[in-house]
């Protein structure tokens, strides 16, 4: 298995994607991203998850994708239980989308407590019924979750792409930085959810989120029987 996740530790987890390529989520990908959460949880850090230069991630392998229906479920499945663990983290968890963010790729960045987004000319959104994919109900339910009303419709169902500064108003970033502010901007966002009581903060996201959760397992369960 090639190594396409890395883990830092210092006073947070960065885990960082990058395949070289599109930073696809494959179950490859997903074993190591797992492997580098638990290690956080176990070690109680914030996480910062991020991508490699100019891209975040392009969304699910389509190679994957592909071989047929059940592989296509098992698939869509293990990426839906992967955001769900980012929604359920017992500590922050920070997204940086260092650039193009895709289908499932920012379905991950919903996920997130705080998205941070790079300036530049990148793509954000989802793009499945441009692709020709039938939207899952784990992925409408996540959208309606963080997407604001007006941007719903044209982002689930129109498949509306945003440039950064349009993925703030679309409910998929929260901030944008330069490039060249990276190295400072980082460690302020950080710095803010070091502050805070871990205990209070895991408290209080999983009781805010617990009708959620609840509708999301229902989700992935009814995705499982779904045709692709």
């Amino acid at each position: 298995m090639n190594k396409t996740v890395s883990l830092t530790i210092d006073k947070l987890a960065e885990i960082t994607m990058d395949d070289g390529k599109a930073n696809v989520l494959s179950h490859s990908m997903f074993e190591q991203l797992e492997e580098a959460f638990d290690i956080a949880e176990s070690e109680k850090k914030i996480v910062l998850l991020r991508g490699r230069e100019g891209l975040f991630s392009g969304g699910f392998d389509l190679k994957e994708m592909s071989k047929g229906p059940k592989e296509a479920i098992a698939l869509t499945t293990r990426g839906s239980q992967f955001a769900r663990r980012l929604l359920a983290f017992p500590t922050p968890v920070i997204g940086f989308s260092t650039g193009h963010c895709i289908a499932m790729g920012a379905f991950l960045m919903l996920a997130c407590d705080y998205r941070i987004g790079l300036d530049g000319e990148f793509k954000i959104g989802l793009n499945e019924t441009l692709i020709g994919m039938t939207m899952h109900e784990f992925g409408i339910e996540l959208a309606r979750y963080r997407i604001p009303l007006d941007y719903f419709n044209r982002s689930v169902i129109n498949a509306e792409l945003y440039s950064p500064n349009g993925a703030i108003k679309a409910g998929f970033y929260d901030s944008i930085v330069k490039p060249e502010s990276i190295e400072s901007s980082i460690p302020s966002v950080t710095q803010h959810f070091q502050s805070l009581n871990m205990n209070a903060f895991a408290g209080t996201k999983g009781k805010s989120r617990k009708d959620l959760l609840k509708l999301l397992d229902d989700c992935i369960d009814n995705d499982k029987k779904m045709v692709v």
